[in-house]
């Protein structure tokens, strides 16, 4: 009795609740270990590529000075080894040479300092003989009564000259500034080049003892290529200056133009050691002079500057580089475009021996096969005759090509030859009836 209201009473209390887990204590999501160290490694990431790229920006122009440095001491290697060759220490022949560049470039500046600050003064003086012939000729032309007194009086007088004036003097400071500025730049490419071309030997000992055997003739076969690239370069451009400066030596010449072999030298050296600007630059101090004779002459300068520039161009310069550095012309033009647009004229000057040496050198690893020999290697075409011709034929109606029955048929293959072959197979399938044991047989037979 007990035990039937016990399972009635279990019956009515309905189905069991289930009584949630109680939550961990704590936070429900703890931060992963591992990402506060992943933060804080990103974070020092990216401070040492601010602090990098920092760094690089401002040694920019060193680092430019000493790859000026390294080429200098590629171009003096080959003199400075010959003198150590025959006794000399090192250190002496590698002073020796730098010492005699700065006095042939201290000379040549003086004289073109010497000679300009003299055309300068002259042109000074006969100023007021030009001024007066020009206004002569206004008045002449125009019916004016203009006077030179009155001009300079009003020139004088004028405000535009007086700020003029004043820019100048705040703009001393600055052009001081860079003359200071290039001489510091100068004497470090100079002291760095020194270095390098001095301790050549043992920069390079340092470089290969931390390079295994075979990566250690490389480096000192990309080193010799290197100088022989950089002094075939030099040399192309001082040939190139010797002809440019014979070719305006003459010119000038003819022309009677004071300081004529000062002026060829000038222009030789400024237009083949200054790129992109070179030209111009050179070409400018020469027509100035000439001006100073007859502004006629300054005219017939300007001109054969322009055409001696595209005939250099043309036709000199791809010669001569062919041949001293063994690159293609338009890999040379090409690599002092991307120089310039890289470096200024830094890298216009040094692109064509860095280009010459990387290309000498990725050459020795490059596997080359014999071509065939096939008419279109040539620029032959092997069907048809040229464009006009088969334009012609086609205008008219004519076949273009040769007709394919005819072209095959004279060596007979192909599709006439087949057409043979096919023709003998039937007189061969037609045989039987010709020798007559075909079915003229088998009707004999059959009677």
């Amino acid at each position: 009795m007990a035990a039937t209201e016990h399972t009635a009473a279990a019956q009515d209390s309905g189905p069991p609740t289930t009584v949630p887990p109680e939550a961990p204590s704590g936070r429900a999501n703890p931060m992963p270990r591992w990402l506060p160290r992943a933060m804080v490694l990103a974070l020092a990431l990216i401070a040492c590529f601010q602090l990098g790229s920092w760094a690089f920006h401002q040694l920019t122009g060193l680092l430019i000075n000493i790859l000026i440095a390294f080429f200098l001491a590629l171009a003096v290697e080959p003199a400075v080894s010959r003198m150590a060759h025959h006794g000399m220490r090192r250190g002496a022949a590698t002073g020796l040479v730098f010492l005699g560049v700065i006095v042939a470039g201290a000379g040549f500046i003086t004289l073109l300092g010497s000679m300009l600050a003299g055309q300068i003064v002259d042109m000074v003086e006969d100023f007021p003989k030009y001024l007066d012939s020009v206004i002569s000729w206004i008045n002449t032309t125009f019916h004016t009564e203009l006077s030179r007194v009155e001009i300079q009086d009003s020139l004088v007088h004028s405000d535009w000259l007086q700020k003029y004036v004043q820019n100048s003097a705040t703009g001393v400071l600055d052009v001081s500034a860079q003359v200071l500025g290039g001489l510091f730049r100068l004497l470090t490419i100079l002291l760095f080049s020194f270095y390098f071309a001095a301790d050549g030997p043992r920069l390079r000992r340092a470089l290969c003892s931390v390079l295994p055997p075979a990566r250690q003739a490389e480096v000192l076969r990309a080193w010799e290529i290197a100088v022989d690239k950089t002094g075939g370069y030099l040399y192309s451009r001082g040939l190139m200056a010797l002809i440019s400066g014979i070719a305006h030596y003459i010119l000038l010449v003819f022309l009677d133009v004071p300081y004529a072999p000062a002026l060829a030298v000038w222009v030789g050296v400024i237009s083949q050691f200054i790129p992109t600007i070179g030209t111009y630059l050179a070409g400018a101090l020469p027509m100035l002079i000439a001006f100073t004779v007859d502004p006629w002459y300054a005219l017939w300068v300007l001109i054969f500057v322009v055409v001696y520039q595209q005939f250099e161009n043309y036709l000199l310069q791809p010669k001569l580089t062919a041949k001293t550095v063994d690159i293609h012309p338009a890999v040379a033009f090409g690599s002092v475009v991307a120089g310039t647009a890289l470096l200024g004229a830094v890298g216009a000057l040094i692109a064509i021996p860095a280009v010459a040496t990387l290309q000498a050198f990725l050459g020795a690893y490059v596997k080359r096969y014999d071509v065939t020999d096939d008419p279109r290697v040539h620029g032959h075409r092997r069907r048809g005759g040229p464009p006009l011709a088969r334009l012609r034929k086609a205008l008219r109606g004519e076949p273009t090509g040769a007709p394919v029955d005819q072209a095959v048929s004279a060596d007979g293959s192909g599709p006439a030859g087949a057409g043979r072959a096919g023709s003998s197979a039937g007189a061969d399938s037609s045989g039987p009836a010709a020798d007559g044991s075909g079915p003229a047989t088998s009707d004999g037979d059959r009677t």
